[in-house]
């Protein structure tokens, strides 16, 4: 193909007017309308651990396959939470994968503890179960493991390590809903499961918001306790028992995201409907990109966040970024990389040194230590976002495939 027929040299777009996702409706609404009808009836303002909020974490529970499930303000406040929950010794480490929204790894710090990026398993943005069990030492005291982009980690290989170490472990599922390994939800594995349900995720409560989900009754009230300043929740006769803050859900969003969450396996139904129906194209015999997801273990199957996709530079006589311009030129929505979830290599982590905690002299670690992740170095030169809405049907498809395949076969060698 001529290249002066790319969007980006001047010729038509490949994929005009992708829709956006559409993602509230009359029932989010409704739920809104009752709870300011019955406010403005009974001339109380709309509050929280309310009926609405028990019913959410009821529900929220029953979909992960039974439990206890708190809501939160955020999901940020989930892995907060989650961690406060655990009380874990002030200086001690927590192992956290490096790809990671920094709302991943900042509570770790905010609890005086310190965090330890864990490279990537080869060819994956998710943290191994080998990469985490390197980075284990006697001042470890914990382990938090996120699902990027909705592909699982290997948490029954993790769950081995942390048994064998006897740590606990958080499962960061804020790009995880529905995320599945051998018909297990991923959140489940781990002490606690932490859920952010902020307004890009496939399921949301508003701008924002979050859960936190455990199968052990006495970890439940733990995270109460940890959302909510220390109440006493489970233990009459009490005053506050321990220092925290303010993370509760409120009711407004969790009437909303009672409504999202009966719409939460439409949405990714409809996600891995669309992916395929790229594959049913030809998607994965396009020369310029491979595709990761073939190299999941059998069982584990993504929940689509969004799909990510890697740029087979030999093949191609455009460099990666030349190939992302020409598909965003094309109308598709694209990201570059990710580098935007290395907190580690972010200023607030630089000069650690001489930041609290690193910097308190009961942390006997070397405040110092080179955490490095060629595995994750490597594929954030390769692998790509490619951002795909549940609105999307045969029409969408279409026009991506179009569009990757006008842009393939004008870069190939």
């Amino acid at each position: 193909m001529d290249k002066s027929q790319l969007a980006i040299n001047g010729g038509p777009m490949a994929a005009p007017d992708l829709p956006n996702r559409f993602h509230f409706g009359k029932e989010e609404k409704a739920a809104a309308d009752a709870l300011f009808d019955k406010s403005i009836a009974t001339g109380n303002a709309i509050g929280y651990n309310g009926p609405e909020e028990e019913a959410f974490g009821k529900e929220f529970a029953e979909y992960l396959g039974g439990g206890y499930a708190d809501g939160v303000n955020a999901g940020t406040n989930s892995v907060y939470v989650a961690l406060k929950s655990l009380n874990l010794p002030p200086f001690s480490e927590v192992i956290v994968g490096c790809v990671t929204d920094p709302g991943g790894m900042m509570p770790i710090v905010e609890l005086n503890c310190i965090p330890v990026p864990a490279d990537t398993e080869p060819g994956s943005f998710n943290a191994g179960a080998e990469q985490i069990e390197a980075r284990i030492t006697e001042r470890t005291s914990a382990i938090v493991v996120a699902h990027i982009a909705g592909e699982p980690a290997d948490m029954p290989g993790i769950m081995k390590v942390a048994e064998k170490y006897n740590l606990p472990v958080v499962e960061d599922c804020a790009q995880a809903h529905m995320a599945v390994i051998n018909g297990q939800k991923c959140g489940t594995f781990g002490t606690c499961g932490a859920f952010s349900l902020m307004f890009g995720k496939h399921m949301c409560v508003g701008g924002q918001g979050g859960a936190v989900f455990t199968k052990d009754e006495e970890q439940y009230w733990k995270i109460r306790r940890a959302a909510d300043r220390g109440k006493p929740f489970n233990m009459p006769g009490c005053t506050n028992v321990i220092s925290a803050i303010n993370c509760n859900m409120d009711e407004f969003h969790a009437a909303i995201g009672r409504a999202q969450l009966k719409k939460l396996p439409g949405i990714v139904e409809r996600r891995l409907k669309f992916v395929q129906m790229m594959f049913d194209r030809g998607f994965d015999k396009l020369a310029s990109i491979y595709i990761p997801q073939k190299d999941l273990r059998p069982g584990f199957q993504s929940c689509y966040w969004w799909w990510r996709l890697r740029f087979v530079a030999e093949n191609m006589k455009c460099t990666h970024n030349e190939f992302i311009d020409a598909l965003s030129a094309e109308g598709v929505r694209v990201g570059p990389n990710y580098k935007a979830a290395l907190p580690a290599k972010m200023m607030w982590f630089q000069d650690r040194a001489n930041k609290h905690p690193w910097n308190n002299p009961l942390y006997k670690g070397d405040p110092n230590a080179v955490y490095a992740t060629p595995n994750c170095d490597k594929v954030m030169d390769t692998d790509f976002q490619l951002y795909l809405y549940e609105s999307y049907g045969e029409a969408e498809a279409d026009k991506i495939m179009n569009a990757f395949k006008k842009v393939t076969d004008a870069y190939a060698k």
